[in-house]
């Protein structure tokens, strides 16, 4: 069913045996296809057990989402305002909640784990453009120093450290469109492709990690013969099943 929480559309999808249960939380890219992404996860949602949220971060409502809305409402808060509500409700169970994102979304995800690490029990995050990396010299959102814009935002690698999560990314993802963010200093320090990018997350996250006396908490998975586009990164990898596996299933 679609819906309205507070000022963030959602569409909630629940078998009767999974209302009130644990929550899977899939979030659209800059195309705003939550849909696709909730036709593609409904699914999952039944095989596991879970109540899935596909939330509408409206390009209007939410135009700086990918990064919690430095400029703009805070989509992060908006988000947490929604489990909230459902929790209240009685819809999903309260508690810490499982995250898959795709493109934007993923940018999304990564950041919300950072900064609310707390609400999140694993997380998938599928072909991000550009990731905030764990450096507290930078400042949010390329690390996780303080940010102006959102100063209510504080970063503790102790704790987003621990989230287990998996860095999804086609093989082929290395074209660089006109949606990848794309600067000298940005490709310096990540790279010029999305799998550059996530390669290079993967491997900051654990040398952060290691440098807490933790374990790496992200898997890179490839792709093969897979580029950018949800849609063929579902047909060619089934990227559904490929993030359930990852959310809800043991793993090294």
């Amino acid at each position: 069913m679609n819906a309205v929480a507070a000022d963030l559309p959602f569409a909630l999808h629940a078998s009767p045996a999974a209302r009130g249960g644990a929550c899977l939380v899939a979030v659209h890219g800059i195309s705003r296809n939550d849909a696709e992404i909730a036709e593609h996860f409904a699914p999952l949602a039944d095989h596991y057990g879970t109540v899935l949220v596909v939330p509408h971060f409206g390009a209007n409502s939410f135009p700086d989402y990918q990064r919690l809305g430095r400029r703009g409402p805070a989509a992060d808060r908006a988000l947490l305002r929604l489990l909230d509500r459902l929790a209240a409700q009685g819809a999903i169970a309260p508690g810490k909640v499982f995250l898959f994102g795709h493109s934007g979304g993923a940018q999304f995800v990564h950041r919300f784990v950072m900064a609310h690490p707390d609400r999140v029990a694993r997380y998938v995050a599928s072909a991000a453009g550009w990731y905030t990396l764990p450096d507290p010299a930078l400042a949010f959102p390329y690390g996780i120093g303080a940010c102006a814009e959102r100063p209510d935002l504080a970063f503790r690698p102790e704790a987003f450290l621990a989230v287990p999560g998996q860095a999804l990314v086609g093989v082929r993802d290395v074209n660089a469109g006109p949606s990848l963010r794309r600067s000298d200093a940005l490709d310096a320090a990540q790279g010029t492709t999305r799998l550059q990018r996530a390669s290079h997350f993967v491997g900051a996250m654990a040398r952060a990690a290691e440098a807490h006396g933790m374990a790496a908490p992200l898997r890179l998975v490839t792709i093969a013969d897979a580029a950018h586009r949800f849609r063929g990164l579902a047909r060619r990898g089934d990227i559904a099943t490929r993030a359930g596996k990852a959310l809800f299933e043991p793993h090294d």
